[in-house]
C-alpha cells in the first residue's frame, strides 16, 4: 500500500510539472530519479546507483547508459531515460546494445511517464524486442503496482522476476492478439469457428458472412459476461440492503427495560471485585438480555429472561450451557453471587 501511495504522489507531481520540463536531464531529475528512490535504491550512493555507467561493446567506445542499479556489486537493472515528450519506440536499439554490454538481466526504457521493462527471455544476454512489463505511471493499475514491487530493493529476486516475466510477456501479447481479432477477425480466426458450426465448403462468400457473425458473437459474449457480472453485483447489493432492513426491523423490536439495566448493574457490582467494570458489557436480544465478558458473544456471564410472567436468570456453566433459575425481583440476583464469580473464573483461568 505504501508503494502504491508513493507512485500516486509521483504521478501527481508529474502531471503538475511536466509542462515546465523541457530537457532530458530535467526529466531524469524530476521524474526518473524519484521513481528509482521509490524502489528503495539510494540515488546518492555511487555503489548502488551509478549514473552514466560505461557500456562499451567491442570497438565501440564511450557508450554510456543513464543509470545502472547495482546489488552486491552486480548490475541488476540498467535504465535509459528520454525526454518525457519523446516516443520510446525510437530508442529500443540503443538500449539493446547497452543490455548486451552490461550482462544484466533487466533493462528499463523510460521517459518518466511511460515505463518499459525488458528481459532476455528468448535468448540469454540478448534483450527481447518487446517489454514484459509496460505501464503509464499517471494511470497505473493495481496489478502493475504488484509487478513493480518485485523490483523493490527489499523484494528483488532475479529468478522469481524472470519466471514471472515470461508469463507477463506472453499474456500481454495474447491479450493484444485477442483485441485485434475482435476488431478485425483474421481468416484463420474466422475459419476456426466456422468449421465448428458450418457444414459445407467455406467459400469466399461464406467466409465473408462468417467474419461478421464471429465478430458479432464475440462482442455479444463479452457484453453478456459484463452484464452478468453487473447483475450479480446489483443482486448482491440488493441482498445486503435487504439484510440491513431485516436487521433494523429486528433491532426495532428489542426493548431494553429499566429492570434489565438494573439487573446488569447488580451483576457489575458483584463482579467488580474480581474484574474491571470496563470489561463487562450487555447486549439485548428479542429472546434474552445477555451479560458478556469483553463484549464477546463466546464469553457469556449470565442472561436475563424478564419478558414473561416469571422472571429467570440464566447461569452459565463451564461448558457454556445455560440453566435457568426463577427469581421474584432483580434483588434476587445477589443470591447467585458465587455462581456468577465461578462463571467468571472459567474465562479467567
Amino acid at each position: 500500500m505504501e508503494l502504491q501511495n508513493q507512485l500516486k504522489l509521483l504521478a501527481e507531481k508529474i502531471s503538475t510539472l511536466k509542462d515546465k520540463i523541457e530537457t532530458e536531464e530535467s526529466t531524469k531529475h524530476a521524474f526518473v530519479l524519484p521513481f528509482i528512490n521509490i524502489l528503495g535504491y539510494d540515488t546518492f550512493n555511487p555503489t548502488e546507483v551509478i549514473p552514466e555507467f560505461t557500456a562499451d561493446l567491442g570497438l565501440k567506445k564511450g557508450e554510456k547508459v543513464d543509470y545502472a542499479i547495482f546489488q552486491n556489486g552486480t548490475p541488476i537493472l540498467i535504465v535509459e531515460c528520454k525526454n518525457w515528450k519523446e516516443d520510446l519506440s525510437n530508442h529500443n536499439s540503443q538500449l539493446f546494445r547497452y543490455f548486451h554490454a552490461t550482462k544484466t538481466r533487466f533493462a528499463l526504457l523510460t521517459n518518466g511517464i511511460q515505463y518499459r521493462f525488458h528481459a532476455d527471455l528468448e535468448q540469454a544476454n540478448k534483450m527481447d524486442d518487446k517489454p514484459f512489463l509496460e505501464f503509464d505511471i499517471t494511470s497505473i493499475k493495481d496489478n502493475e503496482v504488484h509487478e513493480i514491487s518485485k523490483f523493490h530493493k527489499s523484494n528483488f529476486d532475479v529468478a522469481k522476476i524472470v519466471s514471472n516475466a515470461s508469463s507477463l510477456k506472453y499474456t500481454k501479447e495474447i491479450k493484444k492478439s485477442i483485441s485485434e481479432e475482435l476488431l478485425a477477425p483474421s481468416k484463420g480466426f474466422v475459419k476456426l469457428f466456422a468449421n465448428r458450426v458450418y457444414i459445407g465448403r467455406l467459400t469466399e462468400k461464406v467466409m465473408d458472412e462468417f467474419t461478421g457473425l464471429v465478430q458479432k458473437a464475440f462482442n455479444q459474449t463479452i457484453s453478456d459476461k459484463v452484464n452478468n457480472r453487473l447483475n450479480a453485483a446489483l443482486d448482491k447489493e440488493a441482498e445486503n440492503q435487504q439484510d440491513d432492513v431485516i436487521e433494523l426491523e429486528e433491532k426495532s423490536k428489542i426493548v431494553t427495560t429499566e429492570e434489565e439495566l438494573e439487573g446488569f448493574r447488580i451483576v457489575v457490582a458483584i463482579l467488580r471485585r474480581k474484574l474491571p467494570t470496563n470489561r463487562i458489557f450487555h447486549r439485548d436480544t428479542q429472546s434474552y438480555f445477555g451479560v458478556l465478558l469483553d463484549d464477546n458473544n463466546r464469553k457469556p456471564l449470565c442472561r436475563f429472561h424478564f419478558n414473561g410472567n416469571t422472571k429467570y436468570i440464566g447461569l452459565i456453566d463451564e461448558t457454556k450451557n445455560e440453566s435457568r433459575e426463577a427469581i421474584q425481583s432483580v434483588d434476587d440476583i445477589y443470591k447467585f453471587e458465587d455462581q456468577l464469580l465461578e462463571t467468571l473464573s472459567y474465562y479467567e483461568k
